[in-house]
């Protein structure tokens, strides 16, 4: 069980989560796909509020969402809130097969949504990392852009990218998306 789908402590998170968002100013756009499974790539990922941005905008639309984080927060004390709110550690020092981990458990769920921030740290890079798209491509589910717009204080689901199987083509215009919007701490 997760943090969305806690029975009654779901809502008043999601009271709580639209509240935070109200009075800091920032809204939510865009609704959830009607999809049992797919890929949410987050970006601009630039700093640490975009987990709270990500989990209020979980509890808003009510999607039941999982990330992977490393393995070294799931150690810590809070490594129980993290499982709670979704989180699925990995270990990043090793080849682990974590994308064939992922494919299956899509394959193994009858509905899973997994948000995965493509730069694979909160610094801006030129490259993306490929796991997200790799996933998506494995599982045969589609990849939703959800955008941070620090500027006009927005976080939202922007549109849903199927895989055309050109890794590189895909990949560009997914970035070519992101790049109307600037993250929270972006240059």
């Amino acid at each position: 069980m997760t943090l969305f789908t806690t029975p009654i402590l779901s809502a008043i998170f999601r009271w709580f989560a639209k509240a935070a968002l109200f009075f800091s100013g920032w809204h939510v756009e865009g609704t959830l796909p009607l999809l049992p499974k797919f890929v949410i790539v987050g970006a601009p990922h630039t700093s640490n509020w975009d987990f709270l941005l990500m989990l209020a905008l979980g509890l808003v639309l009510r999607a039941n969402l999982h990330f992977m984080g490393k393995a070294e927060l799931f150690r810590s004390p809070l490594g129980a809130f993290f499982r709670w709110c979704g989180g699925i550690p990995v270990e990043r020092s090793k080849s682990t097969g974590l994308v064939e981990q992922m494919v299956k458990r899509f394959q193994t769920s009858d509905q899973f949504i997994l948000a995965i921030a493509p730069e694979g740290t909160r610094e801006r890079v030129a490259q993306w990392k490929s796991g997200f798209y790799h996933i998506a491509q494995g599982a045969g589910v589609p990849i939703v852009a959800v955008f941070v717009d620090a500027e006009h204080k927005v976080i939202g689901l922007g549109k849903e990218f199927p895989l055309s199987g050109e890794a590189e083509t895909d990949v560009e215009n997914i970035r070519l998306f992101y790049s109307q919007y600037r993250g929270i701490c972006a240059k």
